[in-house]
């Protein structure tokens, strides 16, 4: 059984725009839009094209930055990030966008993902004498292009990114340019837009929506954009892979209104619960949804198993996401100031609770006691994922079986455990299906959480010791 990791891992927003004249405040906006990404710090670096001008906080985008603060930032291009940390891994220097100065230039780099062979290349570079101010994986990003100082930095950064291994989405400013990377398996997702003459790009495609910027296109894995005020040059650091985007992407983190690598999220969770449905028929009066990110999938329930839809849970709009908390106290008490059960519907009803991942089980615990403490009679929980069996190592706080449930217990374990009077999941295969609508190099999805299946090899000496059996 793996012990349980302090600090690694993380889910992140990246926001990036280049070439407009309120460029700070775009960036405030897109950062709003990606907030349910990571709530725990925030970030923007602008450029005026001689200097690189940085505001960072601990707490939410609005707690972080005032007007003032905004106006404080001068320049046409900047780069934003919102973040969470799993335990022991935040501290205000670990709140990106990371800024690094020299002589002759400075650059910035904000990274959504997690690189699997840091923790060997921070021994190398330490070995060969440098000294790293972060616990980041996004630092070793920044050393590696330093060290290639006789290259011209486009060249360097490619080196750079030959070097790492992982899950990443990459943004870059300097004074007069702007770079943009996916890792080759297109594990994060990235996109691309216009605002006018103004490129942008971000995690989501909601920030677009926010401040008014037309969606373009994906970011190809293993492609490097260069933006500077010649316009957009595309360039590739890595040869053509299929992709294998994070498929929690659809499940649980993007927005619904976002849509990710061609495909809307509200959508795609509507065929998952149809799938569910098809999958794990149960006798019963009505569906409801776990908010927010479960309500796509139990309308997708409802429609296909001909089970009316009803708000059986109110959500507090005041109290943060309980899966992105640090800390397993934090989100047993998350979860009780959450959701309230509407007694009026549920009451005598038996009630089919659709969620959209069972992670630890202290969510699902906690939901199906509130259904029955307001009157449930029966209480049939259907995921719309199948089981977490395995940690992720790209960025998502899954970091240990130890702390999976379903990698510890039976369905029927993990039916009593949680207290349901049945538990049944969707199939990898009915996942799959749901999202990946062609066999091409553009389309796939990574279940590794799922399967065991890790798409880029796991350096097992390379990653934390912190993740030993």
């Amino acid at each position: 059984m793996l012990t349980e990791i302090k600090g690694l891992n993380e889910e992140c927003g990246v926001f990036g725009i280049f070439g407009h004249d309120k460029a700070a405040e775009m960036t405030y906006y897109g950062l709003h839009a990606l907030q349910h990404r990571g709530q725990e710090g925030a970030g923007i670096v602008t450029s005026n094209g001689e200097a690189l001008h940085l505001h960072k906080g601990i707490g939410l985008i609005n707690e972080v930055f005032s007007e003032g603060q905004i106006k404080n930032l001068p320049g046409r291009s900047a780069i934003g990030h919102v973040r969470y940390t799993t335990q022991g891994g935040g501290g205000y220097e670990n709140v990106q966008p990371l800024v690094f100065r020299s002589q002759t230039s400075s650059l910035a780099l904000c990274h959504n993902g997690n690189l699997v062979n840091a923790f060997a290349l921070k021994s190398n570079l330490e070995a060969q004498g440098s000294i790293l101010q972060t616990t980041s994986d996004t630092e070793v990003v920044a050393h590696l292009i330093k060290r290639s100082g006789h290259l011209p930095l486009e060249e360097a950064i490619k080196q750079a990114l030959g070097m790492i291994k992982g899950a990443y989405a990459f943004i870059i400013l300097t004074e007069d340019q702007m770079f943009v990377a996916l890792d080759p398996r297109g594990l994060r997702p990235l996109s691309l837009g216009r605002l006018g003459d103004s490129y942008v790009v971000a995690s989501e495609t909601c920030a677009f929506d926010l401040i008014g910027a037309k969606y373009e296109r994906e970011v190809r894995p293993g492609e490097l954009l260069v933006i500077d005020e010649s316009g957009l040059r595309s360039t590739t650091f890595s040869s053509p892979m299929k992709r294998t985007l994070c498929s929690m992407e659809y499940v649980y983190f993007s927005r619904p209104d976002s849509n990710v690598n061609g495909l809307n999220v509200h959508a795609s969770r509507k065929v998952m619960g149809k799938q569910l449905a098809k999958e794990a028929p149960v006798e019963a009066d009505i569906v409801t949804g776990v908010p927010d990110s479960s309500i796509s999938a139990a309308i997708g329930y409802s429609e296909k198993s001909g089970i009316p839809y009803e708000i059986g849970l109110v959500k507090n709009r005041y109290v943060g996401r309980t899966f992105i908390q640090p800390s397993q106290e934090l989100r047993e008490q998350g979860v009780k100031m959450k959701l309230s059960p509407v007694r009026g519907i549920v009451e005598g009803k038996r009630v089919v609770m659709i969620d959209d991942s069972i992670v630890r089980g202290t969510t699902s615990r906690r939901i199906v006691n509130l259904l029955k403490e307001a009157g449930a009679t029966e209480v049939h929980v259907r995921i719309a994922s199948p089981p977490i069996v395995n940690p992720c190592y790209y960025g998502i706080d899954t970091s240990t079986k130890g702390e999976l449930i379903a990698a510890n217990y039976s369905i029927e374990e993990m039916r009593e455990e949680i207290g349901a009077d049945s538990l049944a999941f969707l199939s990898v295969e009915g996942l799959e299906s749901s999202i990946v609508k062609e066999d091409t190099l553009e389309q796939g999805i990574c279940h590794a959480c799922f399967t065991g299946k890790y798409p880029t090899e796991i350096y097992p000496e390379s990653i934390n010791p912190a993740y030993k059996e």
